[in-house]
């Protein structure tokens, strides 16, 4: 059974599941130290340039790596009230590094240099902590997407201040997809710091990477992911995942997938009487309302989230291995139960 509940739901695509059976045929030495990684690191430089490459198990992990490299216990990082940092990882920022969460308030999960100016008053009070980083989801948890000219301003806003931009990306290759550039051009060009990069929900089995671009948080990256417990083994696992995600374009024909099937799937909905796409469908995430009545057998037959529990708001995930006969489907049974 398809599911739309989440991107997490799908599968291994075929050619990662080959890099973890190519990674499987011989010994290698352990902790990163091995030739998989290093082909891994490289691609990631061809793409990205001058950058530190470490490795985790999943995005939690990965974010606390980065916000451990960027903050001491009495600074602060300002999110978005959507964050996934602030809402769905159980305190682990907190927990795992002592450092406080600032959410702000958003209605399309993204966060404005004139949102966070407020916040900038607690600078120099010995009685607030302290603001260090910028932290921003792209896509963000409600599937809209920053424009470079949005990432570039944020970015030279928080730089200005003395602030990091931290990126979490669990979702950054839907993201580059839509917008049309370059990977580069999305992260590091724009003034991105620090960056979980996602392959998850991109079709890997498990495994995030932690890109380091700013020089002055590298030193101390290793310590914090072995400190953070997402230091693997035989991270040639992982790393032979990303071989696999970053050559011949495989990262982004998945998401462009995704990307085309979310896009599908609005238009068709909306055709249906009683249903409303309630945010811009940017990525690879629709949300919608829809006749009450229709909600529990649409999803004994599709799993999917209610997002929004007082109004009933409802997210859709699509994914690399969504097709369009599901999507003709779960329109078809939509359409019958309204």
């Amino acid at each position: 059974m398809k599911s739309f509940a989440s991107d997490n739901y799908s599968g291994i695509h075929p050619e990662v599941f080959e890099a973890i059976q190519s990674a499987n045929s011989h010994h290698q030495i352990s902790y990163g130290d091995d030739k998989f990684t290093a082909e891994a690191v490289q691609l990631f430089e061809k793409e990205f340039g001058n950058v530190s490459v470490l490795f985790s198990f999943n995005g939690t992990g990965a974010n606390v790596i980065c916000l451990k490299c960027c903050t001491l216990p009495f600074q602060a990082v300002i999110c978005s009230d959507l964050a996934h940092i602030h809402v769905d990882e159980c305190g682990a920022p907190t927990q795992s590094i002592g450092c406080s969460l600032l959410p702000i308030p958003t209605t399309d999960g993204k966060l404005t240099p004139e949102l966070i100016q407020p916040l900038l008053s607690r600078l120099g009070n010995v009685h607030h902590t302290q603001p260090k980083v910028i932290s921003i989801s792209q896509s963000t948890e409600v599937g809209t997407i920053y424009s470079i000219d949005e990432l570039k301003a944020l970015c030279r806003f928080a730089h200005d201040n003395d602030m990091y931009v931290h990126l979490d990306g669990a979702r950054i290759s839907n993201a580059v997809a839509a917008l049309g550039v370059t990977l580069k051009e999305a992260t590091v060009d724009c003034g991105i710091d620090i960056m979980s990069f996602g392959g998850t929900k991109n079709g890997l089995m498990m495994g995030e990477a932690v890109l380091v671009f700013n020089d002055e948080l590298k030193a101390n990256a290793p310590y914090f992911q072995k400190q953070s417990a997402q230091l693997f083994s035989k991270n040639r696992f992982i790393a032979a995942q990303f071989k696999a995600l970053l050559s011949n374009d495989l990262w982004l024909r998945m998401a462009t997938h995704a990307n085309k099937m979310a896009q599908l799937l609005s238009a068709e909905i909306q055709q249906l009487p009683g249903v409303k796409i309630t945010r811009k469908v940017q990525a690879n995430a629709v949300f919608a309302i829809i006749p009450q009545k229709a909600i529990e057998p649409l999803q004994a037959k599709y799993p999917f989230y209610i997002w929004d529990e007082e109004t009933l708001e409802l997210r859709w995930m699509c994914s690399f291995d969504t097709t369009e006969e599901d999507i003709e489907n779960f329109v078809s049974t939509l359409r019958d139960l309204v």
